[in-house]
């Protein structure tokens, strides 16, 4: 079957999962219902059978812009992840590993606790700081990691990933716990959730969604070619360098907002990118859009079970991937030795 045809099936589905992490919950409603109500709000078809006014606001008030935000999150990570993997030629990359997340979070953490907005960019603040940090981490490890490896093997950029995670991640604690009174809601928004996250949040997410996924898509030809090695992309015309920290950049963009709306969830960034290429190759013009459709389905669905296996209350997101990507990682890792 045709790339193409791949992801538009890829697309069906993912459409579906979305209607289904809108229908499935405490309160039930039936899929019809739910598919009824979003296409007269979205696409203003009339509502051909009676829905209960109290399951309208349900559905397009608490759990569509819900899934909807897990979705846009999940892709975004799973584009940086698909980016990280590409550029670093490294399969265990993600923004995740190399501790993006983890500076992301430190950034939206200090905005939160301080409350500070910026005049001109208002919400925007929060995942600005988000974007910020998390490039500044990137350029940190990958800088360390080039100093002390030439060759940037798989354990040394791995390795600083995990130490910049760890020690960043203690920044955040240290700062966290000066701060009693914000220590739950803060513990609560590092283990990732969507909880009580409305259409705000998506208006938040969305321009920076486009602008990074955009950016990327941008050069899916030059990240093609970089797969083949710097040296090769040089004699084709490629700035490997130049392109190299764009790609970075924007995949910073994509993973510091999803961070500082959702949490760090991590996890989603390095299955999403591997799941992608199984389906329809390596080439980055099919495994881009499908690894956005993956991680977008992956997190509605993760989503789903953390708010839904232990009702009344709601596990971490955060944990739930964890719990999932953490054998998926040990995999990876072993088969490559």
């Amino acid at each position: 079957m045709r790339p193409t045809k791949k992801i538009l099936i890829g697309a069906i589905v993912a459409l579906a999962i979305l209607c289904a992490g809108t229908s499935l919950g405490s309160s039930g409603i039936s899929f019809g219902d739910t598919l009824r109500v979003l296409l007269n709000k979205l696409l203003r078809l009339p509502l051909i059978a009676e829905v209960e006014p109290r399951n309208i606001s349900i559905i397009w008030n608490l759990r569509f812009p819900r899934a909807l935000l897990a979705f846009m999150v999940g892709g975004a990570l799973s584009i940086s992840g698909t980016v990280f993997q590409s550029v670093l030629k490294n399969q265990l990359a993600s923004p995740y590993i190399l501790g993006v997340s983890s500076g992301a979070s430190l950034g939206a953490g200090l905005i939160m606790l301080s409350g500070l907005v910026i005049p001109v960019i208002g919400a925007f603040t929060l995942p600005a700081a988000g974007f910020v940090f998390g490039l500044a981490t990137v350029f940190l490890v990958i800088g360390f990691a080039s100093k002390l490896d030439k060759a940037m093997s798989n354990n040394t950029v791995i390795l600083f990933g995990m130490v910049f995670s760890l020690f960043v991640n203690a920044l955040l604690t240290t700062l966290t716990a000066m701060y009693r009174e914000e220590l739950k809601n803060l513990l609560h928004w590092q283990m990732g959730s969507f909880s009580m996250k409305g259409w705000s949040y998506v208006g938040l997410m969305f321009p920076f969604l486009i602008l990074g996924t955009a950016g990327i898509i941008r050069y899916t030809r030059e990240m093609d070619i970089l797969t083949f090695g710097e040296d090769e992309a040089r004699t084709m015309g490629v700035d490997a360098g130049g392109i190299r920290k764009r790609l970075l950049t924007f995949s910073a963009v994509l993973t510091g907002a999803a961070v500082a709306l959702s949490g760090a969830i991590g996890f989603v960034d390095l299955i999403a990118p591997h799941l992608a290429r199984k389906i329809v190759g390596s080439s980055h013009r099919h495994s881009l859009p499908m690894a956005f459709l993956t991680g977008g389905s992956l997190l509605v669905v993760t989503d789903l079970i953390a708010r839904t296996v232990v009702t009344p209350s709601e596990l971490p997101v955060g944990a739930v991937t964890a719990i999932i990507g953490a054998p998926f990682f040990a995999w990876v890792y072993f088969r490559k030795r």
